[in-house]
């Protein structure tokens, strides 16, 4: 009997050993990971912040690329028997009218937008009551 008693409490010592390395690994595991993360994140941060900036680079350009053509119509409208204020005028309105589509269609856009992702409250909503399910059986 005392050999039993005794081959137990080493097994026990054993199951609890096996527990505290498991929790220590487990732990030690779950840094390392969250070190791979963040350093994955930092390198992606880096190069997202690089592309925005080419990004912005780009919209300037093609800011002062419309600008450009903006004076060439002006320039080509006034070749006609208009004059440069009268080409310049005509040029602006019909910018002000694209500008005006672009913004009814953009109101139109932002409108269909919702604050609150509704497909992911559902899901949440719907998992915690499968939850609240299981644990009542």
């Amino acid at each position: 009997m005392a050999a039993t008693d005794t081959t137990r409490s080493q097994d026990d010592h054993s199951v609890a050993e096996l527990v505290r390395q498991f929790s220590a690994q487990t732990s030690h595991l779950i840094r390392d990971e969250m070190r791979l993360a963040q350093a994955e994140m930092s390198q992606k941060a880096k190069h997202a912040g690089m592309g925005i900036g080419l990004f912005g680079g780009a919209g300037l350009l093609a800011f002062f690329g419309v600008g450009a053509l903006v004076t060439a119509a002006i320039a080509a409208l006034s070749l006609t028997d208009l004059d440069v204020w009268a080409a310049a005028l005509i040029v602006a309105a019909v910018l002000f009218v694209l500008a005006g589509i672009a913004a009814l269609l953009g109101r139109g856009e932002t409108k269909q937008a919702s604050p609150t992702p509704q497909r992911t409250v559902e899901n949440v909503k719907r998992d915690v009551e499968e939850l609240k399910e299981g644990r009542s059986r």
